[in-house]
Order: structure tokens, then C-alpha cells, then sequence
């Protein structure tokens, strides 16, 4: 890999909207700086779109569905371009890896890992999307019943900063493998991988506006897509108070309407856990890409009798972590996303020991030599806390772990569901009963036992309670993006007459 410094091609210094199967500016000229988080040097400006470019995207949206051809492709040919997105993406790996890198901040590894599921998200859909068909019902008398599946139309998909080539990829992919045409709204911080994935599309075959690109603010661009009445659904993963806001103004046209949102996902060590494989599965769970994740788990509760030994080496290997270039592969942690997340990390910090919690290791802005300009966060993990402190309670967004322990397994499930939120939970245990118990106990859409890997195409990610609701990364994905119509026939001799006149 290369460095910091150093273009890709991919990389250039400006970034225009996609709309309708073409490169555009925004209607005003207004543009957004985009900036590398690890050294806090501009690297390019992004048409910033108005809600005059979300009415345009819309509307080619619109058309593209209505009166285009690729709802109306055959399912093998749809794939059959999922498969070559696919393809481009894979023979511009180190170029997509690289530009995600330098705007986002984060490691190597975790780019890496990123870029690749984003690659087979695409594959997996064309595969599911074969696949997803109607039902033969059976039905008494002369009576026939077959069910349907088919595009549901428009969908407005807004992606977080936090993944941002991935989750695109998540929204993306089995949208247009329904037929499906999409107006995707990327975070205004991370906007370049998105849009270059745009272009990928159009260059793989997908017809002009089925997929479009609108990056621009939240509060302009993405309600005016929330709130049109020619978009048929909504896709969000973002913030719980976001997601909230984006449900109600989705009901006035009544949207469907998908939230992956906020989450505080406990992990549970048991005594009889293998420690050294929980210690390194747990720091993963909260320092992979900076902590910056919706299911990081951030409450770790640990038994009492192992505690000690647990922590011992919890806290040992925590001091290892690496900071520094993104780009080597020596690196495990890389920047926070901007100044407003490391004041926001730190504030939970200070709340932490204002209300008597013990700050074990971390707890600071980082200062990490040769990157003095970018946004940096020392791993932390902090004890002695209490199930009302903020810390315990709310999310974080950063690399900051709060530990407790437990007495047994009725406590440790009490811990894990005392939160308002429900997307992850991991539980180590050798004891494969418990872990059965604890995992069905657990109120989360996510349970990880003795794995620290809460996604993978092909399985469900979604949460319970103020987590939101809906499926993604699985085939039942697909039906969120489709209309089930039932079709009933009557193949008897006689002409019906129910009402006997």
C-alpha cells in the first residue's frame, strides 16, 4: 500500500453528483470539503447537492422504474451485472481500499476487510436475487392461488460515515436486484467511495437513473427524499434520533421504511470461557474501526470468580494497540471521523469521571506522531461504573469500553437487556447449553458466541427496541424491497355465483 501522500486513481480533486447516468454539478455550485481524518489535510470538493438535484435524481429515478428496462430485465440479466460491479470492484481493489483510507481514517485491515465485503455483497445478491420467487398456495375447492414478487420502486437509501463503501453496498446491492432504482445519500464526511461506486455501476450496464448519487446535508437532501411522495421507501442506518425523525416524515406518505440504528451491545465472559480467545475477541468487538461501529460492544461484563485474570490480560494487550499511518499494516486503530466525534468521545470521558467511575487505561486525545493534525483517541476502558452512568447507557461512538462484572448467569442476561438498544451481544463460553440459554435471553437481533464477527453476507444484521427494525445482508433483505402480489384463479366448469341471483 501506498502512503498518506500519495494519489490513486481514483483519487482526484473533485467529485460531481450522479444523476440520471451522468457526471453533474450541483444546481448552485455549492460544493463540500472532504478531509483526511488521520492528518486533517483537505483532499477533494464534492458537489454538494440541493433539494433541486434531489427533485432531478428522483424524477430519473422515477422515470427509470416506470417506464425503463431494468425492472422489467430478466432476473439472470440483473445478476448477471451485479456480478460484473462485482468484478470492476475486485480488479480495483487496492484503489477502493486506499481512497476509503484516506477518507475515513481507519486501518488498513479494516479497509481492507470493508472494501471486500462490499465486493461480495454484490455477488451474494445476484445469487439470492435468482433465487427470490412467489409461492404456490394450495387451496380447497377450484380454487388456485401463486404469489408474486416484484419491485417496490423507489428507494431513497442514506448511508452512514462509519462504513461508507460498505454500506452502500448493503443498501445498493439488493435494491437493484429487485428491480428496484435508488437515490443514495452518502454522508456529507465520507462521500467518495459511494460516488465512485455510482460510477461502477453505470460502467457495469445498470441503465441511467437507477442509481444516483445525492451527497449533500441530511437536513436538506435527505428529508426532501424522506418526505417525496414519488419515493416508495426508505432505507437508513444512522443515529436513533435520526431514525426517529426520518419514521415520522415517512409516514405522511406512508413509506416503507428500514432503520439500522444506534446500539450499546453487551459482551458477556463467562468463568468457564476460553480467556485468551474472549481477551482478544473482546478487543476487537471495541476497538475495530475506532470504535466508530453501531454494535461495538461496549459493556463488557465479566464473572467475577475470572475477573482479575480477564482483566489482566484485557488491559496488558489493550496498551499494544498501535496508532498511527492508516496505511500500514503495523497499525490497529485509526483516526476518529473528525473534531466534533473526539469532543463528543471525550465529553462521555469526563462525564465518566465526574460521576466516579475509574478511567483504567486511556481516556485522552491521542498524540500520535507525524499525524499531530488529524483526530485521534486513546483506547479506553473505564471501571467502577453504575448501570445509570451515561457510559453505560449511551452510545459513544469511539474506542471506549465500560466494565463490569456479574455473579451468574441470571445477572449477566439482567446487565445485557438493561439498555434501550438491541442490535448486538457476544457471549464466551465453553459450555455450549449456557450459551444457547444466554443467546436466546439476550433482547438483541445479534448474538455472537465465542466469535467476534457480527456480519457476513448471507446473515440477518438488524436490532430489537430503540435499534430500529428490518434485515439487511440477508435474502430476507430482498423482501423489503418488494411487493408480494397474490394472484387467485377459479378453474371451475360452472361460472360462479355467490350472491345466487
Amino acid at each position: 500500500m501506498s502512503t498518506v501522500e500519495e494519489k490513486v486513481s481514483l483519487k482526484r480533486e473533485y467529485y460531481h453528483l450522479i444523476i440520471n447516468g451522468e457526471k453533474v454539478e450541483s444546481s448552485n455550485g455549492a460544493t463540500i470539503d472532504t478531509f483526511n481524518p488521520a492528518t486533517g489535510e483537505l483532499i477533494a470538493k464534492v458537489a454538494k447537492a440541493t433539494k433541486e438535484d434531489a427533485e432531478r435524481a428522483v424524477q430519473a429515478a422515477r422515470d427509470a422504474f416506470d417506464n425503463g428496462k431494468w425492472s422489467k430485465y430478466p432476473v439472470s440479466r440483473r445478476a448477471q451485472v451485479l456480478n460484473k460491479i462485482a468484478a470492476i470492484m475486485r480488479s480495483r481493489f487496492n484503489e477502493l481500499v486506499e481512497l476509503e483510507i484516506l477518507d475515513t481514517g481507519k486501518s488498513l485491515s479494516a479497509a481492507q476487510g470493508q472494501v471486500h465485503q462490499a465486493i461480495e455483497d454484490f455477488e451474494f445478491y445476484a445469487a439470492a436475487a435468482v433465487g427470490h420467487r412467489g409461492v404456490v398456495n394450495n387451496l380447497p375447492g377450484q380454487f388456485s392461488n401463486y404469489t408474486e414478487k416484484e419491485a417496490v420502486g423507489v428507494c431513497a437509501q442514506i448511508i452512514p460515515w462509519n462504513y461508507p463503501l460498505m454500506m452502500a453496498a448493503w443498501k445498493i446491492a439488493p435494491a437493484i436486484a429487485v428491480g428496484c432504482s435508488v437515490v443514495v445519500k452518502p454522508a456529507s464526511l465520507t462521500p467518495l467511495t459511494a460516488i465512485i461506486l455510482g460510477e461502477i455501476c453505470l460502467e457495469a450496464g445498470v441503465p441511467a437513473g437507477v442509481v444516483n448519487i445525492v451527497p449533500g446535508s441530511g437536513s436538506e437532501v435527505g428529508n426532501y427524499l424522506v418526505e417525496h411522495e414519488l419515493v416508495d421507501k426508505v432505507a437508513f442506518t444512522g443515529s436513533t434520533p435520526i431514525g426517529k425523525d426520518i419514521m415520522k416524515k415517512a409516514s405522511d406518505t406512508l413509506k416503507r421504511v428500514t432503520l439500522e440504528l444506534g446500539g450499546k451491545s453487551p459482551n458477556l465472559v463467562f468463568e468457564d470461557a476460553d480467556i485468551d480467545a474472549a481477551v482478544d475477541g473482546s478487543l476487537y468487538g471495541i476497538f475495530y474501526n475506532s470504535g466508530q461501529s453501531c454494535e461495538a460492544r461496549s459493556r463488557l461484563y465479566i464473572q467475577e470468580s475470572i475477573y482479575d485474570e480477564f482483566m489482566e490480560k484485557f488491559v496488558a494487550k489493550a496498551k499494544q494497540i498501535k496508532l498511527g499511518d492508516p496505511f500500514s499494516k503495523e497499525t490497529h486503530m485509526g483516526a476518529i471521523i473528525d473534531q466534533a466525534q473526539v469532543d463528543v468521545i471525550d465529553g462521555y470521558v469526563q462525564s465518566a469521571k465526574e460521576e466516579g467511575a475509574t478511567i483504567l487505561l486511556g481516556g485522552k486525545v491521542a498524540n500520535v506522531e507525524g499525524y499531530e493534525n488529524g483526530f485521534w483517541y486513546e483506547p479506553t476502558i473505564i471501571t467502577d461504573v453504575t448501570q445509570e452512568m451515561k457510559v453505560v447507557q449511551e452510545e459513544i461512538f469511539g474506542p471506549v469500553v465500560v466494565v463490569s462484572k456479574f455473579k451468574d448467569e441470571k445477572e449477566a442476561i439482567h446487565l445485557a437487556n438493561d439498555t434501550e438498544f438491541g442490535l448486538g451481544s457476544a457471549v464466551w463460553s465453553k459450555d455450549g447449553a449456557r450459551a444457547t440459554r444466554v443467546a436466546n435471553a439476550i433482547q438483541a437481533g445479534i448474538v455472537m458466541v465465542n466469535c467476534p464477527f457480527s456480519a457476513m453476507p448471507g446473515t440477518p444484521f438488524g436490532g430489537y427496541k430503540q435499534s430500529g427494525f428490518g434485515r439487511e445482508l440477508c435474502i430476507e433483505t430482498l423482501d423489503l424491497y418488494t411487493e408480494t402480489k397474490s394472484i387467485i384463479s377459479y378453474y371451475g366448469s360452472r361460472p360462479l355465483n355467490p350472491l345466487g341471483l
